[in-house]
């Protein structure tokens, strides 16, 4: 920012959102916020602010761009998506896992034939931390007494190593005289895997996937931005912070990604976008094609999106303040009962103007 002014009036512009965000998640609820190099840090401060720091749940590193730009000093390749929650334990308690990919399935084998199916084998039992107590001699098949190397302990204590042995539990390599393993069977871990902090552009795609393989597609004649979301990031957004049936609101609509994202994923939507032209041309008829089934790209493959849902639409009025010599005033023509019917029904209440002392 140029100067301090613009840096201000920025923080006070952004303060005031975050705050309206945070009384409109639910319990369970969380924030993601996407930004570049020039602006996540001052969001981080202002988050911690809103939100408090120890609500903080990660910051996302999205590779947006594979390639390399030689006419600058540095090529940035990746943003940031900083996700808080009003109440991390329980938002932990609700998110969802990401499914295992085909490579992290093929980690599980099952070399002896185990009947209870493929394990995670691990390089060995021993950790680098531990106490005495899980310092004790092992028997293997082949005869061989082995403890863990200096400095090193076994995973697991005496009691639990000798009920996987009874159980068949233990791997000591094909010829029974490798340092022992517990198996770890595929059916007995959690479904699924926590997602790591760093997202490259062949898991979630990258803006020029957006751009080139869907956007223009949809709209041939003319493309609204130069750097839009693909809808595969959106979808693990989506899916890592929500469930079907959940609300999910995006307060800068722009091309209508998040809530295409979210109508193909069955989630409830609210978006809204300051540009009226930005709706006409490109935000309401690309959810209009995502209701009609006309949409063949993103994710809808992925998830098997053929048409459905609707949405509702409503033109938000002009503002009832105006900015003056004197400062922000009530405009003139919000008086005589419109700015106090606006505010009834911001509020809820019926609006009765001849109820005495006061409409």
């Amino acid at each position: 920012y140029d100067d301090w002014m613009e840096h201000s009036t920025w923080l006070s512009f952004m303060r005031e959102r975050l705050l309206l965000i945070r009384d409109l998640l639910a319990a369970d609820g969380s924030v993601w916020v996407h930004l570049d190099d020039a602006e996540q840090h001052r969001m981080r401060c202002l988050m911690d602010e809103v939100f408090g720091g120890r609500n903080f749940i990660a910051s996302f590193a999205w590779e947006k761009d594979k390639g390399r730009r030689n006419d600058t000093d540095v090529s940035t390749v990746h943003d940031h998506i900083h996700v808080y929650a009003i109440n991390p334990s329980l938002w932990a308690k609700e998110r969802n896992p990401l499914a295992r990919t085909p490579e992290q399935v093929a980690r599980y084998r099952n070399p002896d034939d185990d009947p209870r199916g493929p394990w995670l084998q691990g390089d060995n039992g021993t950790a680098k931390s531990g106490s005495d107590s899980a310092r004790f001699e092992i028997q293997l098949p082949s005869g061989r007494l082995v403890t863990p190397p200096a400095g090193n302990f076994w995973r697991f204590s005496r009691v639990n190593f000798e009920r996987a042995r009874l159980e068949g539990r233990v791997w000591f390599g094909r010829k029974g005289d490798s340092m022992p393993v517990i198996k770890r069977y595929l059916t007995e871990v959690k479904e699924g895997v926590v997602p790591r902090s760093w997202w490259s552009a062949d898991e979630v795609g990258h803006n020029q996937e957006a751009k080139r393989d869907h956007l223009r597609k949809m709209f041939p004649v003319g493309v609204p931005f130069a750097t839009p979301k693909p809808e595969r990031l959106l979808e693990r957004v989506v899916h890592i912070g929500s469930n079907p049936a959940d609300i999910v609101i995006d307060c800068f609509a722009g091309s209508g990604t998040t809530a295409a994202v979210a109508h193909k994923m069955g989630r409830r939507w609210v978006t809204s976008e300051i540009l009226p032209s930005t709706v006409d041309q490109f935000t309401l008829p690309r959810l209009t094609k995502v209701v009609n089934g006309e949409d063949p790209g993103g994710i809808t493959k992925a998830v098997g999106w053929q048409g459905g849902g609707g949405f509702r639409t409503a033109t938000i009025g002009a503002s009832m303040y105006e900015d003056t010599p004197f400062g922000v005033l009530l405009a003139a023509w919000a008086t005589n009962g419109r700015f106090a019917r606006a505010v009834a029904g911001q509020l809820g209440f019926e609006f009765q103007p001849d109820e005495a002392p006061l409409c």
